[in-house]
C-alpha cells in the first residue's frame, strides 16, 4: 500500500474499521475514502495551518479518485473546541448539503478531530466521518475510539458523544511538518501507552525515542502502530469507557485541570498537560505505597531527556493553588458519586483505576509541587 505500511483493524460489528498507518496515504486519500462514498463529495473540516501545508495533497489526491470536496478551515488551539466553533461547523455542514449517507472527514489533529466528529455525530443524528489526523497525539489517540467533544469553560471533554469514525488514514509522513513542540506534545501519549499497559514497549521507547524524535520511518510507524493496536484493544473491550477504557486517561486527570487553570490556550498543550500528569500520576502512586520508588524517577528522566515538560515548575505564568486545583479535578468527566477517579501505577506497564483515593494526598503532592515551582521562580 504505502511505504513502511501497517493496518490496525478496530473489530467493533458493525462500527468496525480500520487504521492505515504510513507514509504518502494523505496522496491516496480518494482511493482510500471512495469506497465509502454514496456520492464522489466530502465536506473537509480542518484548521488554517494544516489546510496551507497539506490541503493541496489532500485536494490532489481526492481527484485522483473523482472526488470533490468543500473545506472548512478553522483557527488553530484548543481554544477552537468550543460551543461556537460547534455551532460553525454543524451550520457550515448544513449549508453544504451534507446528508447522512455523506462522509465528514476531520483533516487536522485533535482538536479538529473531536470537534468535527461531535459534529458529525449529532448533523441529522449522525452522519459517517473519516479522521486524517496530522499531529502525532491525533494518530496515537484522539482519532482513535470514537470519542468527539467539545470544552466547557468549567472542564474539559465534558460535552461529547461516542461516534466511531469509518476509517482513520495516519500518514506519518505528515509528522516531518509538526513543530517540534507539537510532536514533543504528542509524543506524551505514545509514551502513556507503554506507561499503563506495555513495559517492553516503555523499553523500546528509552531506547528509540530520540530516533522517532529525529524524524526515522520505521521508528515512527512503529510507535504509531504500537499505540493504535494498544488503543483499539481497550475500545473493544470498553467503548464507552464504563471500566478499562478509563485506564487511557493516565495523566488526563491531573492534565485537563491544569489545562483549566491555563485557560486551554498556547501556554500548555494538551499533550504537555498529560506528561505532567503521568509524572505526578506516579509520584501520587508511589507516595501511596503502591509503586516502587524508582518508577516515578524513570518517567521524569525518561520525559527530560526527550525535552519535553514535566512539573508544574515548566509550565509559564501563574497558576491557582492545590485546592482550586483539586476542585477543577471535581469537574473531570470521570468522576462518579462524587468521587474524583485516578489512573494510578503499580509499576512501569501496570496502571488501574482507583476511585478510592483521598484527597488529601493530592493536595499535599500538588503543594510540595507549587511550592518547588515557587522556589525554582525565585533561584
Amino acid at each position: 500500500m504505502t511505504r513502511t505500511s501497517a493496518t490496525v483493524h478496530v473489530p467493533l460489528g458493525a462500527r468496525a474499521y480500520d487504521i492505515r498507518i504510513g507514509e504518502g496515504l494523505l496522496s491516496r486519500a480518494g482511493a482510500e475514502i471512495g469506497p465509502l462514498l454514496r456520492r464522489p463529495r466530502v465536506a473537509v473540516v480542518t484548521e488554517a495551518r494544516v489546510e496551507a501545508l497539506h490541503g493541496a495533497t489532500l485536494a490532489a489526491g481526492l481527484e485522483a479518485a473523482g472526488i470533490g470536496m468543500a473545506a472548512l478551515a478553522l483557527e488553530p488551539g484548543e481554544a477552537t473546541k468550543s460551543w461556537r466553533s460547534l455551532e460553525t461547523v454543524v451550520e457550515w455542514l448544513i449549508g453544504e448539503k451534507v446528508a447522512r449517507d455523506d462522509v465528514v472527514v476531520a483533516f487536522g489533529g485533535g482538536v479538529v478531530g473531536d470537534l468535527a466528529g461531535f459534529a458529525a455525530a449529532i448533523l441529522r443524528r449522525g452522519v459517517r466521518f473519516v479522521q486524517i489526523p496530522t499531529t502525532l497525539l491525533a494518530q496515537v489517540d484522539s482519532s482513535v475510539g470514537g470519542k468527539t467533544g467539545i470544552n466547557s469553560p468549567q472542564g474539559k471533554n465534558l460535552v461529547g458523544a461516542f461516534h466511531q469514525p469509518r476509517l482513520v488514514l495516519a500518514d506519518t509522513g505528515l509528522l516531518d511538518t509538526l513543530p517540534e513542540r507539537d510532536f514533543r506534545a504528542g509524543y506524551a501519549e505514545v509514551a502513556k501507552y507503554g506507561l499503563l499497559g506495555d513495559a517492553a514497549f516503555f523499553d523500546w521507547l528509552e531506547a528509540n525515542a530520540p530516533a522517532l524524535a529525529a524524524g526515522d520511518p520505521a521508528a515512527r510507524a512503529h510507535a504509531v502502530r504500537r499505540s493504535c493496536e494498544m488503543k483499539a484493544e481497550i475500545v473493544v473491550r470498553d467503548e464507552t469507557e464504563e471500566g478499562d477504557r478509563a485506564l487511557l486517561n493516565l495523566g488526563h486527570t491531573f492534565g485537563h485541570a491544569l489545562e483549566a487553570a491555563t485557560g486551554y490556550g498556547d501556554r500548555l498543550l494538551h499533550g504537555e498537560g498529560v506528561a505532567i500528569g503521568c509524572v505526578l500520576a506516579f509520584e501520587l502512586s508511589a507516595r501511596l505505597g503502591l509503586c516502587p520508588q524508582e518508577a516515578p524517577s524513570r518517567v521524569a528522566a525518561h520525559f527530560d531527556r526527550m525535552g519535553m515538560r514535566r512539573r508544574l515548575a515548566d509550565v509559564p505564568g501563574a497558576l491557582p493553588d492545590a485546592d482550586a486545583l483539586v476542585g477543577l479535578m471535581a469537574q473531570d468527566k470521570k468522576v462518579r458519586d462524587g468521587r474524583i477517579a485516578f489512573i494510578l501505577a503499580r509499576d512501569i506497564g501496570a496502571a488501574f483505576v482507583a476511585r478510592d483515593v483521598g484527597l488529601a494526598p493530592v493536595r499535599a503532592l500538588l503543594a510540595e509541587a507549587l511550592a518547588d515551582r515557587a522556589r525554582l521562580a525565585v533561584s
